[in-house]
């Protein structure tokens, strides 16, 4: 039966796809907007049995173009949360989602779908309930939106699943630009300056003491497709290792397993900072007000689920990440 991953050919889609791959499934449509051409990259190691843009997808669904789904993955959307145009993000992020979850609904096609931590905004706890939910910006709001038509679909005959992402970073996120991970990041500015840059300190945390629920999107696919194999769960989960880390602690992993290659010994934060290998920078003015400088996913939730497996903690995960990085070169 075909698979079908909505954003294929972006960050977590992507991922997706080559792990169903290993999975032996290569029934897979893919669906997307190659509009940013240079995505293509991510699935060129994947095999697919179609691509379709999205603005035809719905409307092929809707009439039974694709014949028995046996699920629908949907990662497509808007994730800049800079993105200042609120009808492009509501009709792509919010619209898009409700017609493509009412056809699945209809049919009865399990629906495993990405939300974002983004909708807790300034809220100081992380808990899949209407009082924790305060988004800062438009991004977060039509996710917010949209879980919120899910709770009222709820409870449904067939699988509906949302993940709240929390801080991803892995494999296939170079085409995100400025809205890749920290990681990412981190890793191009030192082998281009020998240098990691941070945030100072900012409302009441330190420099580089920002913190967030860092997540390998090899944990997150885990979890997506654990999902998939259990048709009977529905509900919307925190996606996070419910283990929060500063930013300092992503920067420190990429540095010394980058010094680790070079045959250099690990330093500590304090001394990577001395010898002028990360440095902070003021805090943007365009992010204040907009900015969380703390998140940690409950994930009790998403345990009680069944979801047993560990995740990767910012030690484990960036090393892993940098050495695929290098790999790359």
């Amino acid at each position: 039966m075909t698979v079908i991953v909505t954003g294929a050919a972006g960050f977590i889609g992507s991922n997706l796809v080559k792990a169903l791959n290993q999975r032996g499934e290569t029934q897979i449509i893919a669906v997307d907007n190659l509009t940013r051409a240079d995505k293509f990259l991510n699935l060129v190691d994947c095999e697919i049995e179609d691509y379709i843009d999205k603005t035809e997808f719905v409307e092929r669904f809707v009439r039974g173009a694709f014949g028995p789904v046996q699920a629908i993955f949907h990662e497509g959307a808007c994730s800049d949360t800079m993105e200042h145009d609120g009808r492009y993000m509501m009709d792509n992020n919010y619209r898009y989602s409700s017609e493509l979850l009412d056809a699945c609904l209809a049919q009865r096609v399990p629906f495993l779908y990405a939300s974002s931590a983004a909708i807790y905004g300034g809220s100081d706890t992380f808990v899949e309930q209407r009082e924790s939910e305060h988004p800062l910006n438009v991004y977060g709001y039509s996710k917010f939106l949209f879980d919120q038509k899910v709770r009222r679909k709820m409870p449904a005959q067939s699988q509906v699943a949302g993940f709240r992402y929390f801080n991803v970073y892995g494999p296939r996120e170079a085409h995100k630009g400025r809205m890749a991970s920290v990681a990412f990041h981190n890793f191009n500015q030192f082998r281009a300056d020998g240098r990691v840059k941070l945030f100072g300190d900012y409302n009441g945390y330190g420099a580089g003491q920002q913190t967030r629920d860092f997540i390998s999107v090899e944990d997150l696919v885990k979890v997506k497709l654990d999902f998939f194999d259990h048709p009977e769960r529905s509900g919307i989960f925190n996606l996070g290792t419910g283990l929060a880390q500063p930013f300092n602690d992503i920067a420190v992993a990429v540095v010394n397993t980058l010094r680790a290659v070079d045959g250099q010994p690990a330093l500590s934060l304090a001394d990577l900072v001395s010898q002028g290998l990360i440095e902070y920078i003021p805090f943007p003015d365009a992010l204040r007000g907009k900015y969380q400088c703390f998140t940690q996913a409950d994930p009790s939730q998403l345990r009680a689920a069944g979801y047993a497996a560990p995740f990767l903690n910012v030690q484990q995960g960036v090393e892993r990440y940098v050495h695929w990085l290098i790999g790359q070169l």
